[in-house]
């Protein structure tokens, strides 16, 4: 889940700390597996936040995005031009080719893991569509590779924006990626367009969730009705990647994998 208001900074995790989030973040991944797995036209966005709930309560986890600041639910599903934090509905029918973007938060041993990933449901997507989730994700892989102990939020920023730009993809400006842990948003902001050697240091032992938001569009975007789903404002379609990362001292470690 993106980053809404915070104020504290994300401490150094010790061995114990981090064998949860490890825990937490394997629970987190198996939930994301096996909804990609089961994600089919026809469904409704609210089949699979019930599914996520049945899978994470079976893995022995609690969800973290369930009551937070309000929002309503234990998993967040945004469809084509909804960036994040769209509201599972009964009445939201997945269609041939829509992208869903599915946001989830575990909770394990007092502390969080945070995930996203961006799916095509379906066979059939357009060139653009796929070229969208793929540069994505690409800026995930690409953030996450410019971490390390002494890196500077900026050098992330910008390791992503360099692939969105060059995929000439809108870069979401109003959202960012944050600390992770003892709460689910902390310090420091991450976005995901800016200037190396800038920002914030991070430390060995930090955890950070890293997530690019790109469009098929502009880069603005608007809250819906509802007062959590953020929308494009031309109605552009867009992807959202997101992965929980330990700052090791020579690099990073993801910790939302199977």
């Amino acid at each position: 889940m993106v980053e809404t208001h915070t104020s504290r900074m994300t401490r150094i995790k010790s061995d114990v700390d981090i064998r949860a989030m490890k825990e937490g973040g394997r629970m987190l991944a198996t939930v994301l597996d096996q909804l990609e797995k089961n994600l089919a036209p026809g469904m409704n966005t609210k089949e699979l936040a019930n599914q996520a709930a049945k899978e994470l309560k079976s893995l022995g986890g609690k969800p973290a995005f369930l009551g937070y600041e309000g929002y309503p639910d234990v998993l967040c599903v945004s469809v084509n031009d909804e960036v994040v934090h769209g509201i599972p509905k009964t009445s939201k029918i997945i269609k041939e080719g829509d992208i869903v973007g599915l946001d989830f938060g575990v909770l394990h041993k007092g502390l969080i893991t945070d995930g996203a990933r961006s799916l095509i449901a379906g066979s059939s997507a357009s060139k653009a569509d796929k070229q969208l989730v793929a540069a994505t994700k690409q800026a995930l892989d690409a953030a996450i590779d410019a971490v390390r102990d002494g890196a500077r939020v900026g050098d992330i920023a910008a390791a992503a924006q360099a692939v969105l730009e060059k995929h000439g993809l809108g870069i979401v400006r109003d959202l960012v990626g944050h600390g992770v842990g003892d709460h689910l948003h902390e310090e420091p902001n991450i976005p995901n367009f800016g200037s190396k050697n800038t920002g914030p240091m991070l430390k060995a032992g930090m955890t950070i969730a890293i997530e690019p938001m790109a469009t098929l569009g502009g880069y603005h975007v608007f809250m819906a009705e509802d007062g959590w789903t953020v929308c494009t404002r031309d109605g552009s379609r867009s992807a959202h990647f997101e992965h929980t990362v330990l700052v090791t001292r020579d690099g990073a470690e993801i910790l939302t994998t199977a």
